[in-house]
């Protein structure tokens, strides 16, 4: 049997007084494939055979459902409780990116030029840009908004590609939040903590994919391949995930440019005896990289000497040795906003790059921060 398509409508009508099988026979599927389609029905809220027949829209799974009955058995009336199905969330996001970017342009590819060293990578590691984010310099200290933030991350992503050897291959590692927040109200994606932004979601993007888009062109200028991590973050769980999808067509012609696409929140790069694991750092602490790393990356682990972790989310340096792996947080270029102040947090501005040997591992770094870039707030 040819299993073939049908529409929820036509699998409802085909198991109205027909069991999975019949209806399956029916409409010419085969039978798990229609009692997978029944399970997510139900999930929307039809399941006639428990008086079930309010579905919720596509995105969205029911709650629960409470039904009253008279004395006859027979439904009096009916409460349904809907919650967003996340998972269903992200994959019609990840449809509709896909879709949005089919027929935009793309780079023209760019012959690499100069002489490369092949034993060494520059990681560019990008702690939490916050783009969109708005801070009061009277309140705060200093002042941050979508124009001071394109300009401090552009500077200091030119200044450290300038310190960067000339190494063959390079990594840009968003590590999450670059993107304030996630929607058109400007509160976090799920605690709905509001959010000081500056001017509109729309504005917020195009300055935020310029500047992206900046960076990876600075450092085409001095590597011959250059590979983009977009990693998803608290602040933008969504955002990340159009960013990867936008980045990846949008250098799809580019021989010389990789796009991480990856859904998870966990990225890994090997390169050499090297091991880099990326995260944001919000669904998972320091102490349980390791062995996340060990077991998603069991073979490389084993073949590699030197394993490092990039987090970001808490905003001030840290770092850890564990048995087998270091694990490191990175500074922002941002300052403080109003929570962070208020709260009593400081932490420096800065970003760095930092050079890998293929057989020895980390051998440099260098480190930028605001008040040594020209117009910097």
């Amino acid at each position: 049997m040819v299993a073939r398509k049908a529409t929820d409508e036509e699998i409802k009508a085909a198991l109205n007084g027909r069991t999975v099988e019949q209806a399956a026979e029916f409409l010419g599927m085969h039978t798990r494939t229609l009692a997978t389609h029944k399970a997510r029905l139900a999930r929307q809220g039809w399941s006639p055979e428990h008086d079930m027949t309010k579905t919720v829209p596509d995105g969205y799974k029911v709650k629960g459902v409470s039904t009253f009955y008279d004395q006859d058995g027979k439904p009096r009336g009916q409460w349904v409780k809907s919650t967003i199905d996340e998972d269903r969330q992200r994959e019609l996001f990840e449809a509709s990116c896909k879709a949005a970017v089919k027929d935009l342009p793309v780079v023209v590819p760019k012959k690499a030029r100069g002489e490369y060293l092949d034993h060494l990578l520059t990681c560019y590691p990008i702690g939490d840009p916050h783009f969109g984010e708005y801070i009061w310099g009277d309140e705060c200290g200093k002042d941050w908004d979508l124009s001071i933030a394109e300009r401090v991350h552009c500077g200091a992503m030119a200044s450290l590609v300038s310190a960067a050897p000339a190494t063959e291959r390079a990594v840009i590692i968003n590590l999450g939040d670059a993107a304030h927040y996630d929607s058109m109200i400007a509160v976090t994606p799920r605690s709905g903590h509001h959010l000081d932004a500056d001017s509109r979601y729309a504005k917020m993007v195009d300055v935020l994919i310029m500047a992206m888009r900046q960076c990876v062109e600075s450092a085409l200028a001095k590597h011959k391949y250059v590979h983009v991590v977009h990693v998803i973050g608290n602040h933008d769980e969504t955002g990340a995930v159009w960013l990867s999808r936008l980045f990846d067509h949008l250098y799809s012609k580019e021989p010389r440019v990789t796009v991480e696409t990856t859904p998870s929140v966990f990225s890994y790069y090997r390169w050499g005896k090297n091991l880099i694991g990326m995260h944001h750092g919000h669904t998972a602490k320091a102490d349980r990289l390791p062995g996340v790393m060990a077991t998603d990356r069991a073979q490389d682990w084993g073949e590699t000497s030197h394993r490092y972790w990039y987090t970001g989310h808490i905003h001030h340096e840290s770092k850890k040795e564990y048995p087998g792996c270091v694990v490191e947080s990175f500074n922002t270029l941002a300052p403080g906003d109003s929570y962070a102040h208020s709260g009593g947090w400081r932490s420096r501005q800065n970003m760095k790059c930092i050079v890998l040997h293929k057989e020895h591992g980390e051998v440099a770094r260098h480190t930028v921060n605001p008040d040594m870039l020209k117009g910097a707030a």
